[in-house]
């Protein structure tokens, strides 16, 4: 039997790479399994050889212990593996097929799940709609940021990279289907995002860049990016997009204003989330309501409000207890008065990642250079972590097996 290696997260501010179960196709009772799920059969499964697997934001949340998290918890969501082993009920996914592997854990059989609903399938966490990989409190699915991982549904949830060998040479772009460039669009399409559309983007980490990258896909007119930290509005500037300093300045309209010649945009994305802190002066304290109510007040009346940024209904580290339950001071007012659209939630993956490869075997879609991918060893995974949660401009992309070619 081979081995398995992972990350696991131990304690707040800290993750180590530990050996751990090699995968079989049932799901084990473990850290953070909720016990319905424990010995629940996945002859629909496959197990995967990982290829590639990326440190998302928001496994950040939890490793800063921001969530409800349990020690022990094997990480990892953004998975892109060789199919090594294949369930008695998997018909059409085949040994070494290169597939991506989207987030959310979807059945395909429930009403969600037909209703391309696959965000909040109903059928695989007991606590409530919504599964993924490596996440406290979606039902115990072991994460993918290791050697080797299982993968339910196969047959309904994989996606297949037509050839092999092109897949390898692109890796670095593919690797985002699992999650972060379906996000990012996700929110971009949310927004209502168009042909000639001028839009702002709240966050300049990954999901933001990938945001900002899929509206210009979409045919902004003009993106803009707000962030603190100068290295992340770089790399934003690196393809295209104007930039705001949100250390530096508390008044987003008036910085709007200089670069359009209007203080508002059509339309609005929040890439930031839960940890959103103020602006300007305020930039030093946690504000968890800013970003929300800074993209109402500058997104033009009518418009529409993407928010892929994750909040979450337990924050034990939130600045008071109303925040400690998702409870947030949210000018909803403002929104009714200006007659907004809000979408929210865990993206539906599968509902975009075909055309997205597409658009990344073409050439047309460049997202890896839009976030930086950059590629580490698993033994240097807490490395990349501490580095991500530093503020680095990169999106940390962990080649377990040394598959990928690093010129």
């Amino acid at each position: 039997m081979a081995g398995n290696r992972a990350v696991v997260f131990t304690k707040p501010g800290e993750v180590e790479v530990q050996d751990i179960q090699y995968p079989d196709l049932v799901l084990r009772d473990g850290p953070g399994v909720n016990p319905l799920n424990v010995g629940r059969k996945c002859n629909h499964g496959v197990v995967l050889k990982i290829v590639t697997t990326n440190i998302c934001g928001s496994d950040q949340h939890m490793v800063r212990g921001r969530t409800t998290a349990p020690s022990g918890l094997v990480l990892g969501h953004e998975i892109t593996g060789e199919v090594i082993e294949t369930g008695s009920d998997v018909e059409f996914i085949k040994k070494g097929d290169l597939v991506s592997v989207p987030f959310n854990i979807a059945c395909g059989r429930c009403r969600s799940c037909k209703e391309r609903d696959t965000h909040i399938c109903e059928n695989v966490n007991p606590d409530r709609p919504g599964s993924a990989y490596g996440y406290v409190d979606m039902g115990g699915w072991v994460g993918g940021q290791s050697e080797y991982v299982m993968v339910p549904y196969a047959d309904f949830q994989l996606l297949k990279f037509p050839d092999k060998d092109q897949a390898m040479e692109k890796i670095l772009d593919l690797t985002m289907l699992s999650d972060i460039f379906p996000t990012g669009y996700h929110g971009a399409v949310s927004a209502g995002v168009r042909p000639g559309s001028t839009v702002y983007v709240a966050g300049a980490g990954p999901v933001g860049l990938a945001a900002a990258h899929s509206a210009q896909l979409l045919g902004a007119s003009t993106v803009i990016v707000g962030d603190m930290i100068e290295e992340r509005l770089a790399q934003a500037r690196s393809f295209g997009c104007e930039t705001v300093n949100l250390k530096e300045h508390s008044n987003l309209g008036e910085q709007i204003d200089q670069i359009l010649r209007a203080p508002e945009v059509d339309c609005a994305i929040d890439a930031v989330g839960f940890e959103a802190r103020g602006h300007g002066d305020d930039s030093g304290h946690e504000a968890p309501a800013t970003v929300l109510n800074s993209i109402m007040n500058v997104t033009r009346a009518g418009g529409r409000l993407g928010i892929p940024g994750l909040y979450v209904t337990g924050d034990p580290g939130a600045v008071d207890d109303e925040a400690k339950e998702g409870t947030l001071k949210i000018r909803l007012g403002l929104g009714w008065a200006k007659a907004h659209t809000f979408v929210t939630g865990q993206t539906p993956v599968m509902r975009y990642h075909r055309d997205l490869m597409m658009s990344i075997l073409s050439g047309r879609a460049q997202i890896a250079k839009a976030v930086n991918a950059t590629l580490i060893s698993l033994d240097n995974a807490p490395e990349g972590y501490r580095e991500f949660d530093g503020g680095a401009s990169k999106k940390f992309v962990i080649d377990p097996h040394n598959m990928v070619n690093y010129s």
